[in-house]
């Protein structure tokens, strides 16, 4: 099995939230690289720019390791 495949068996495994996670961490580390996405390449909740720079802001909080906000942290 190459690594390709471990990834993907690994990236279903998981419930939903942890694969758009995955996605977004994934995103983060082509915008460090400076990949630019083509019309053929939407994110996969690509619902405004607003929602897409939310996600990116999110992925870079949870690479650099600092915690999210809980509910009671935004309240």
């Amino acid at each position: 099995m190459t690594i390709e495949q471990v990834l993907i068996e690994k990236w279903r495994g998981l419930p939903l939230p942890k694969q758009q996670e995955v996605f977004d961490f994934v995103e983060f580390l082509e915008s460090k690289q400076g990949v630019v996405k083509t019309d053929n390449q939407l994110p996969l909740r690509s619902l405004s720019l607003l929602g897409d720079r939310l996600r990116k802001i999110r992925a870079e909080i949870v690479a650099s390791g600092s915690p999210l906000l809980t509910w009671s942290g935004v309240e």
